[in-house]
Order: C-alpha cells, then sequence, then structure tokens
C-alpha cells in the first residue's frame, strides 16, 4: 500500500514537473491593478499578442503597469543596492504573482526625450554608424583645390623610386634648419652627433623640374671652415641633408628594407616632409602630414562627426544646430511682396525708408527684380538682398548699422523685434565643424545625408558605389544602415530626416522610432510592449508595420501590442479580449484565442 501511495506521489510529480516544462508562458494571476478584477491570463512566450477590448477597459493596466511594471520592478532589484540609491523606489503592482516574465521593454506613444541634441538619426543609431562611416571611407576633399587630401608614407616613396629607370640616380634629402638661437657650425655637429655625414647644397631659386649643379659637402669638411665661409656657402644655396643616396636597378629584399629605413628616417628629421631628387632635375616633394594647399586638415575619426561631442561640435552653435541672430521670417513676412512693394518689413518709417529707395535704384540698374515677388527669386537674387549687390546695400547691412546705433532705445526695440532662432552662419544647420564637412562619399559631406528625407536616402545607399577596398571595409556599416533605413521605410517614417529633433516628434512617430531601434538591438527572449502602434498609419503602411512586429517575434520576442486595428488582430497569433465595458464594468478577460476562433465561437 506504501508502495503504491509511493508510486502515485513519484507519477504525480513528474506530471506536474512535465505540465510545468511544457507550459512556459507568462502567467498572470491575480491582477487587481486599478479597474482589473483579480484578472488571471497567460501570454504564449514568443508569440505575437493583441490585447483589445473598448477604451477603459483595463488594457494598459493588465500591459503597461502589471506586466511591464512588474518586469522593472524585478530587473532594478536585482542590482546592486549601491546603484539602486540613484534610481526612484519602484512599487510592486498589485498582483497575487507572475511567473515566466521575461525582461520586459515598453514603447509607449510619447516623446521619451526632450533634449535639443537628440535628432531622429541619434535615436535610431544610423546617425552613429554614418560617424563611423565616414571616418572609415570617407574622403577628405580641399575647399580650395577640391582635389582629395592624402597622407604619403614610406611606401609612396618607395613606389615613386622604383618607378624610375634603371640608371637613374635618386638622392634623399631633407631641409636643413637652424634654431634661431643656435649658430650653424652647432646645428652641424648635432647633425654629425646624430650620425649624418653629408649635406646636399642646391642651386638657390632653383624650380623643381629645372637642371641644377648640386654639390655634396662633408660636415667635417664644412666644420673645417671658417664661420664667414660657411655662411657665404649656405647662402648662395638651398641647404638639405642628406639621408641616403641610391641609382635605379632591381632593388633585392635587403636594399627594400635599407631604402625603407632611409625614408622613416627622413620624415622623422623633416617633421613629416622629404624630398626626392630625380637626376639632378626633378625635385619630388612628399608630406605625411594630412595637409594640403597650406591647410592642415583633421584625420576623419568618429568623433570629428558629433554634434555631440566638443571635438566635432560647431564652435558657433555648440553643436545645435541655431543661434541667437536676424529671424528671416519676420525680416521678410510676406514673401508674396516685392521689394519695391515693401517686402522687406523694417524698411519703412520716415527714415528707414532710404534703406529701401537705395536698394531699388542702386540694384535696379545691375538688373536685380525689384518688382518680382521674394518667393520667385532665385538663390542667387536672395543673397545679394541679404549681401548687397554693386553700390546696393542689403538686409545685412542694414542690421550693421543698427547695431552700430544701440545706444539709442528705438534701435535696441528695432533690433529686438526681428531678432529669433537662425540656422548657425559657420556650419548651416548642419551641427559640426566645417572641417568635417569636407569629409564625403560619393559628393556629399554627412550633413547633406541627414538632411535628405530616409526615402531619398535609401535611393542614395542603393546607387552608392565605392572601391572594392572602401566597400569591404564599409561592409558590415552598409548591412546595418540599410536594415534600419528600411525599418523606417517599413513604419511609414519614410518622410522625416535624420537631422529632425526628437522633441518635435509626435507620440506615435517617436513610438515607431523606439521600435526601429528595438529591431536593430537584435535582442532575443525579451517582452515587448506597445501602446497603440498603429494610430495615424495608412493602411498600407499597417500591413509594413505588421512584418515589423512579426520580425521582432520570429527573433524570439514575445510582443504584446494594444490595439483596437482589426488588420493587426486578424494577423496575431493570441487574442485577449478585456471588457466587456470600461471603467467599473470592466477589467476583466471576455475572450482569449486567435482570430479565426473567436470569429468562430459563437459565445464571444
Amino acid at each position: 500500500m506504501a508502495g503504491n501511495l509511493l508510486f502515485c506521489y513519484m507519477a504525480g510529480s513528474k506530471k506536474i514537473q512535465k505540465a510545468g516544462v511544457e507550459n512556459n508562458d507568462i502567467q498572470v494571476v491575480g491582477a487587481r491593478v486599478h479597474n482589473l478584477k483579480n484578472v488571471t491570463v497567460s501570454f504564449p512566450r514568443n508569440q505575437f499578442i493583441v490585447v483589445t477590448g473598448v477604451s477603459g477597459s483595463g488594457k494598459s493596466s493588465l500591459t503597461i503597469d502589471t506586466l511591464f511594471a512588474e518586469g522593472q520592478r524585478r530587473y532594478a532589484e536585482s542590482l546592486s543596492s549601491y546603484a539602486r540609491q540613484f534610481m526612484s523606489r519602484m512599487g510592486k503592482p498589485d498582483v497575487d504573482y507572475i511567473k515566466g516574465l521575461c525582461p520586459a521593454i515598453a514603447i509607449e506613444q510619447k516623446v521619451v526625450t526632450r533634449t535639443p541634441r537628440s535628432t531622429v538619426g541619434s535615436m535610431t543609431e544610423i546617425y552613429d554608424y554614418l560617424r563611423v562611416l565616414y571616418a572609415r571611407v570617407g574622403k577628405t576633399i580641399s575647399p580650395i583645390s577640391g582635389q582629395e587630401v592624402k597622407k604619403q608614407d614610406v611606401q609612396d616613396v618607395l613606389d615613386f623610386i622604383q618607378k624610375g629607370k634603371a640608371g637613374d640616380k635618386m638622392v634623399i634629402i631633407v631641409p636643413f634648419k637652424q634654431q634661431a638661437k643656435r649658430d650653424i657650425q652647432e646645428e652641424l655637429n648635432i647633425l654629425l652627433q646624430k650620425g649624418f655625414a653629408r649635406i646636399y647644397l642646391r642651386a638657390a631659386n632653383a624650380t623643381a623640374k629645372s637642371a641644377t649643379t648640386s654639390t655634396i659637402l662633408r660636415i667635417e669638411d664644412a666644420l673645417a671652415m671658417t664661420k664667414a665661409e660657411i655662411t657665404k656657402t649656405i647662402k648662395a644655396h638651398d641647404v638639405y641633408v642628406l639621408i641616403d643616396r641610391l641609382v635605379v636597378k632591381q632593388f633585392d629584399e635587403d636594399d627594400i628594407h635599407r631604402i625603407s629605413d632611409s625614408i622613416g628616417t627622413a620624415f622623422y628629421e623633416g617633421e613629416g616632409m622629404l624630398w626626392v631628387e630625380q637626376n639632378d632635375t626633378i625635385l619630388k616633394t612628399f608630406n605625411n602630414k594630412f595637409t594640403l594647399d597650406g591647410i592642415e586638415f583633421d584625420e576623419p575619426s568618429p568623433n570629428l562627426f558629433s554634434f555631440n561631442n566638443p571635438y566635432g561640435a560647431c564652435p558657433t552653435c555648440e553643436g545645435y544646430s541655431q543661434v541667437l541672430g536676424i529671424d528671416e521670417n519676420l525680416v521678410i513676412p510676406n514673401t508674396n511682396l516685392s521689394v519695391y512693394d515693401g517686402g522687406v518689413a523694417p524698411w519703412k518709417g520716415e527714415k528707414l525708408v532710404w534703406w529701401k529707395d537705395q536698394f531699388v535704384k542702386e540694384a535696379g540698374k545691375a538688373g536685380f527684380p525689384i518688382h518680382q515677388p521674394i518667393n520667385k527669386l532665385t538663390k542667387t537674387q536672395v543673397t545679394q538682398l541679404w549681401k548687397g549687390l554693386g553700390k546696393a546695400l542689403g538686409i545685412d547691412a542694414f542690421f550693421e548699422d543698427v547695431k552700430a546705433h544701440l545706444y539709442k532705445v528705438q534701435f535696441r526695440v528695432m533690433l529686438s523685434r526681428y531678432r529669433g532662432r537662425t540656422n548657425c552662419p559657420d556650419c548651416e544647420g548642419y551641427r559640426v565643424r566645417k572641417e568635417a564637412l569636407y569629409v564625403k562619399i560619393a559628393g556629399k559631406h554627412i550633413g547633406e545625408l541627414c538632411a535628405m528625407p530616409v526615402k531619398d536616402l535609401q535611393v542614395w545607399f542603393a546607387a552608392l558605389k565605392l572601391t572594392a577596398h572602401d566597400a569591404q571595409v564599409a561592409k558590415r556599416l552598409l548591412i546595418e544602415l540599410e536594415q534600419r533605413i528600411q525599418t523606417l521605410m517599413d513604419v511609414g517614417l519614410g518622410y522625416l530626416t535624420l537631422s529632425r529633433l526628437a522633441n518635435s516628434l509626435s507620440g506615435g512617430e517617436s513610438q515607431r522610432i523606439q521600435l526601429t531601434r528595438c529591431l536593430g538591438s537584435n535582442l532575443t527572449n525579451s517582452l515587448y510592449i506597445l501602446d497603440e502602434p498603429s494610430i495615424g498609419l495608412h493602411s498600407r503602411d499597417t500591413e509594413r508595420l505588421i512584418k515589423v512586429l512579426q520580425n521582432l517575434r520570429d527573433l524570439g520576442n514575445t510582443v504584446v501590442v494594444v490595439e483596437h486595428d482589426e488588420q493587426i488582430m486578424r494577423h496575431a497569433d493570441h487574442i485577449i479580449d478585456m471588457g466587456p465595458l470600461a471603467a467599473h464594468q470592466g477589467g476583466e478577460v471576455v475572450a482569449v484565442g486567435n482570430a479565426v476562433a473567436l470569429i468562430k465561437d459563437k459565445k464571444v
């Protein structure tokens, strides 16, 4: 008898254990938050679940205030006591227990950030990938010559030498520099101590490609000369330190090592610059600094393109893109008017009308269309209106005159009337330093990409052609960028630009951007709770949203959506209907199952 009881007990234990393993759902037991009436319900794990019902029936109380609140509280309890002291106290929701709860992430319909530094690009992490992309494959273009800025190295010099004809004489030299507080003999002694034996004398004022008679002078012989003789010799020539001499031939491995070592020494002694003279005629300059056209450029790095970093932010606007200046919309409030008809608001009154009269007279002579509405002027003509044209003084000159008379109260009042937030004049609203805007990919800098709508940005990336090396370097970055851009398109946000401020987004836009970021993070075994993500979407965009939510589920996550949309409910794996009515008449689970089963069920 005891053996049978023991057998039954063991069999029962196995059944209970087996049932617990099979039932891997998230179980909420006895939820009484707000109007919930002791609700007990299961959320199948790794499925797309819709919680629906009339407004006020307890949907958000069950999902946000119970499921998410408990998940957040458990995460906070897992932290150390030191970390918890910096967090606000989280109360336990009114529920008996929740079993099988995984890490919870709530994506609600509210703007999560108020800082003016946060943009669509930074929220979706697309801008972070763009920064790395430009740092890795971007080409710095000189604003003067339009040529690419390159940093030459030992291999570039070696290639130049090896391309010479057999028998060509090559001389590697660096300029002889004399410190202000040292005489020539002292400088020569220092060179001798460093191991250099000769200096190279080239005719003064010789061009880079002219034939010259060069002289090699041993440093010991130069030191044996008198100070006057050395000074005379130095002044009559361009003086260089001779690093190495060689004749072009088929170089073996030892020769290449020796030449490379000499080139490295020359770069060091020449502080980044060296010269190679070929056959006493061609003098080729090499520079391992990042310079061109007399400008030293910053080498591209991710921080150079960050407007949230002091190194990369525009020093004028500090990365905010706007400064306090003259607001164009206040100066020209009605663009349908021409300059002649009084389109420039400040140019009115008994004295200030002089500014309009002089502009109409002088600019009209120069061919400016003074009778044409301002909104029909070309970009060049608008610039002329502001900057001036010939003898005609423009709007900028007017406000400079106003600033010069600020000691008068009427001028201070006038200036304050037309001041407002305007685009930064230095970075043109792109937020980063001008050095970052010199770096381009396919002719566009990072600011221009951020100003493009996402749908146009997707087309630009699809047409982007890189060299084989750059394509290999950017391969992983391009995959991440294209995935995130495609997700923004799928959730119906193709009209946004990456430079759009986060605090200017609606609640629905902010929620869908958070959804894009979550999908890009590739988290698994998590619980995502969304509050009516389909609000404001066209039915075509709703289909794309459904695919995004299903992709989130397919990564191994449980997706819970509070929703009223029939289209989303039909695609859900599981539906929980709350009701039957709102407020105190709701708070109960009315029906549970998938869409097909609920439609067939006549009791529902």
